[in-house]
C-alpha cells in the first residue's frame, strides 16, 4: 500500500493512495506517527488501511497539498554509496579514495526533524549559503520500538519507504567538518520527504539475492538528467543499518533511516569532484530539483530565497584564568 498524509481545505488527513492517485482518507486518522505508535508495525498500518476501502473516496493528489508522509521523532542519515564518499571527498578536500574506517560500520549523523519539508514545497537557500545542492537517497521508516536488534529482527521492524533528499550547503558544511564534529547549519535548514509512504511488503518484489533492494534512482535539474544509480549499490542493507541503529538505544516508531547520497551523480558535489570544476553550478532560486525512486515515486521542490542570517560574534579569545 501507499500512504500520504496531505493538507485539504484546512484539515490534515492520512489516506491510502490508490493507483490512479485517488485518496481514500483513514477515518479520524491526522499523523501516520501517531497512528504507528498505537500498534505493531507493518500489520497495524495495513489493517488500517484495509479498514479505510469501505471508507467513500476523498480527493485526488491533485487537489491536495502534500505534507511529508511521517513527522518523524528522529532522523538518522547514513552514508551507504562508496562511490558518492569518494567522489564527494575529491570534491571537498582533493583526497583519492574511501577511508578505510568507512568500510568498518554504516557511519550516520542526526539531521533536524524540525525542518522536513514535503514532496512540492519550496526549499528556501540557507541563510548564509551560496553554495547549495541536493542529495538524492531513500530512507526506511520505522514501525516499532526495538533496542540491540539483529539485522533479520531488524526487517520487521521497518514498516516502509520513501524518497529522501538531503539538502546540503556545501559552503558551511565544509567549514564546519573542519572543526572536527560533524555538519552543522550546512544540514540544518531542510530535508524532504514524499511523495508518500509505500509499505515494506510493495517493494520485496525488487529486493536481490543480497538482501538489497534493486530501485532504479533518478536525480533531475530544470528537468535536465544529471544523476543515474541503483539503490542495490548501497555496501550495507537497510536491515544492517536498522540494527546498528539501535545498538545500545532505541529505534521507535516514525524515526528515519536515509541510505545516504547514491552514486553517479546523486549530487552535485560529487560531480564536481570528478570533473574537477562545479558543473553543473550550485543550486540558485528559481531552480527545481526533481529526485525519482522506482516503486515509490517523485519529489520535485523548487529553491527559493532564504532569509539574511542573524549574525552572532565570532568566538572571544578568552584568558585562561584558574580559580
Amino acid at each position: 500500500m501507499r500512504f500520504a498524509t496531505y493538507e485539504h481545505r484546512d484539515r490534515r488527513q492520512v489516506a491510502v493512495v490508490e493507483q490512479d492517485g485517488t485518496l481514500v482518507p483513514l477515518p479520524g486518522v491526522h499523523s501516520l506517527t501517531g497512528l504507528l505508535a498505537d500498534g505493531d508495525g507493518l500489520p497495524r498500518l495495513l489493517d488500517a488501511g484495509a479498514a479505510s476501502l469501505d471508507v467513500p473516496a476523498g480527493p485526488h493528489v491533485s487537489e491536495v497539498r502534500l505534507l511529508p508522509p511521517v513527522q518523524p521523532p528522529t532522523v538518522r542519515d547514513f552514508v551507504a554509496f562508496e562511490e558518492h564518499v569518494e567522489g564527494v571527498r575529491r570534491s571537498v578536500d582533493g583526497a583519492a579514495g574511501v577511508p578505510e574506517q568507512w568500510y568498518e560500520a554504516p557511519t550516520f549523523y542526526f539531521t533536524n526533524p524540525y525542518a522536513v519539508y514535503g514532496p512540492y514545497d519550496d526549499i528556501p537557500v540557507p541563510p548564509g549559503s551560496r553554495v547549495l545542492d541536493f542529495e538524492l537517497e531513500v530512507a526506511a521508516v520505522v514501525g516499532m520500538e526495538g533496542r540491540d536488534l539483529t539485522p533479520e529482527q531488524a526487517r520487521q521492524h521497518i514498516v516502509g519507504y520513501t524518497v529522501f533528499n538531503d539538502w546540503s550547503a556545501r559552503d558551511l558544511q565544509s567549514a564546519e567538518m573542519r572543526v572536527g564534529l560533524g555538519p552543522c547549519k550546512g544540514k540544518d535548514t531542510a530535508t524532504t520527504l514524499g511523495p508518500y509512504l509505500v509499505t515494506a511488503d510493495e517493494l520485496e518484489q525488487y529486493r536481490d539475492a543480497d538482501g538489497f533492494l534493486r530501485l532504479a534512482l533518478t536525480a533531475e535539474v530544470n528537468g535536465e538528467v544529471v544523476g543515474e544509480d541503483l539503490l542495490s549499490n548501497m555496501s550495507w542493507t537497510f536491515e544492517e543499518m536498522v540494527a546498528y541503529a539501535s545498538r545500545g538505544t532505541w529505534v521507535r516508531p516514525g524515526d528515519v533511516l536515509g541510505s545516504g547520497t547514491c552514486g553517479n551523480g546523486g549530487c552535485l558535489a560529487e560531480l564536481w569532484g570528478v570533473r574537477g570544476r562545479q558543473d553543473p553550478p550550485s543550486l540558485k532560486p528559481g531552480d527545481t530539483v526533481t529526485l525519482t525512486v522506482e516503486g515509490i515515486g517523485s519529489v520535485s521542490n523548487t529553491v527559493v530565497a532564504g532569509p539574511d542570517p542573524v549574525l552572532v560574534p565570532a568566538a572571544r579569545r578568552r584568558p585562561r584564568e584558574r580559580p
